[in-house]
C-alpha cells in the first residue's frame, strides 16, 4: 500500500518547476565538468581539516531540477517504508485518495525546492541490483549552483568549490562516522512509526496543519513539521534536530574556515550569500517559514557557533569526541551551550572562561 502516490509526486514535481537560467551548450558541460572535479579536490581539502577518515571520493552526480526531484523521491520511498505495514489498516477508499492527495502536496513542495537546493549528502538510496543498500551519494543541482553564482556576481569557481566543501564535509561525515547513518535512520523511523494513524487522529492533525497555515500567513512561527507531530514524535524530533544542527553547523564551519586557503573570495561569497538566505519575496518568505525552511537556516547558524566554540576551546581532536557514539552527540540544549557538552563528553572545566 502506497503511503504517497510516488509517481503523481514526481510528474506534479517536474511539471510545476520552474526552468534553470538560460546558459549555452558549453556553459552547462563546463558547469558538469568543474562540479565534478571539484567535488573530489574538496574531499581532500575537508578530509585533512577535519582529521576525519572517511571512505574514498567519488564522482559527484550532477542533476538538473526535474533529476533533484526524482532522486529525493527515490530517497523519501526508502525513508518512508515503515509507515507501509501501519498504513494496512486504513480503509481503502481512505488510503487510494489520501496517496493522491499527498502526492500532489510532496510534488509541490519538491517543486519549490528544487528551484532552491544546491546539493546534499543523499543519506537513503534504493537497493542497487544486488539487494545491496548503498552509502550515500553526493549530489548537486547545476542550474541552482549557476543560478546563485550569477545572482551573487561571484567567482564561478570559487563558489563552486565553496558549495561542494559543504555537501563533501555531509559525505565525510556520513562515511567516516560509521556509525551516524543507522543512527539518523533509526531515529527517521521511531519518529514515522510514532504516528497516530487512526482517521480521527489525522483529521485532527489537517486541523493543526490549517492552523499553522494561518500562524504562518500571519507571521507566526507555526510550520507544517510542528504541526502534525504526536508528542512521541516531539521527543524523537529533537534528537534528531540536535544531530541535523550538528552536521549541517559543522559543514557550514568547514566550508568558510577551509575556505580561505583554497577559495580566495570567500569572505565576498559567504557575506552575499548570507544576504541571499534571508532575502527573499514575501510569498517566498512565507512558504519557507511554512515549511520549516526557516528554522533549518537557524539550525546552520547555532550547529555552527557550537562547533566553532569547541574547536577554538578544546581544538579539533576534542571537538571530533563528538563522533564517538550516539552517547556523545549533544542535545539540543547542549548545541545552545556548547560548554555543557564539552563539560559531560570531555570531563574538563578548564575551557569554561574565566571572571569577566
Amino acid at each position: 500500500m502506497q503511503v504517497i502516490d510516488w509517481d503523481l509526486a514526481v510528474a506534479t514535481g517536474v511539471r510545476l518547476v520552474r526552468p534553470g537560467p538560460q546558459v549555452t551548450r558549453e556553459e552547462a558541460r563546463q558547469a558538469v565538468a568543474d562540479l565534478r572535479t571539484l567535488s573530489r579536490e574538496a574531499e581532500g581539502h575537508v578530509r585533512e581539516f577535519t582529521g576525519i577518515d572517511s571512505a574514498p571520493p567519488e564522482e559527484a552526480t550532477v542533476v538538473d531540477r526535474p533529476g533533484w526531484i526524482r532522486a529525493n523521491v527515490d530517497g523519501f520511498r526508502v525513508v518512508l517504508e515503515p509507515l507501509t505495514d501501519k498504513m494496512s489498516s486504513m480503509p481503502p477508499i481512505v488510503s487510494a485518495v489520501g496517496s493522491r492527495i499527498t502526492g500532489v502536496e510532496v510534488g509541490a513542495v519538491l517543486a519549490f525546492l528544487a528551484s532552491r537546493v544546491l546539493g546534499q549528502y543523499e543519506l537513503f538510496l534504493p537497493p542497487d541490483p544486488s539487494g545491496n543498500a548503498p552509502t550515500g551519494r553526493l549530489t548537486l543541482v547545476a542550474p541552482n549552483i549557476v543560478h546563485a553564482e550569477r545572482e551573487l556576481g561571484v567567482s564561478p569557481r570559487d563558489f563552486r568549490l565553496w558549495v561542494c566543501l559543504h555537501e563533501e564535509t555531509h559525505r565525510v561525515q556520513f562515511t567516516g562516522v560509521p556509525w551516524l547513518r543507522e543512527y539518523v535512520r533509526g531515529q527517521m523511523t521511531e519518529f514515522l512509526l510514532a504516528s497516530d494513524m487512526d482517521l480521527m487522529t489525522l483529521l485532527e492533525r489537517l486541523r493543526a496543519a490549517s492552523d499553522a497555515v494561518a500562524d504562518a500567513f500571519k507571521g507566526g512561527e507555526g510550520n507544517l513539521i510542528e504541526a502534525i507531530q504526536t508528542p512521541e514524535q516531539k521527543a524523537v524530533l529533537d534528537r534528531v534536530t540536535a544531530v541535523m544542527t550538528l552536521v549541517e553547523g559543522h559543514g557550514d564551519y568547514v566550508m568558510d574556515a577551509v575556505g580561505p586557503s583554497v577559495v580566495p573570495s570567500v569572505a565576498d561569497i559567504r557575506a552575499k550569500f548570507q544576504r541571499r538566505r534571508e532575502g527573499g519575496s514575501r510569498i517566498d518568505q512565507l512558504i519557507r517559514r511554512f515549511l520549516g525552511i526557516e528554522l533549518k537556516m537557524k539550525q546552520y547558524a547555532e550547529g555552527s557557533r557550537f562547533v566553532r566554540t569547541v574547536v577554538d576551546e578544546a581544538g579539533m581532536a576534542g571537538f571530533n569526541k563528538v563522533w564517538t557514539s550516539p552517547e556523545t552527540l549533544p542535545d539540543r540544549d547542549e548545541i545552545a551551550d556548547p560548554r555543557a557538552w564539552m563539560n559531560r563528553v570531555l570531563g574538563t572545566r578548564a575551557v569554561e572562561p574565566g571572571p569577566a
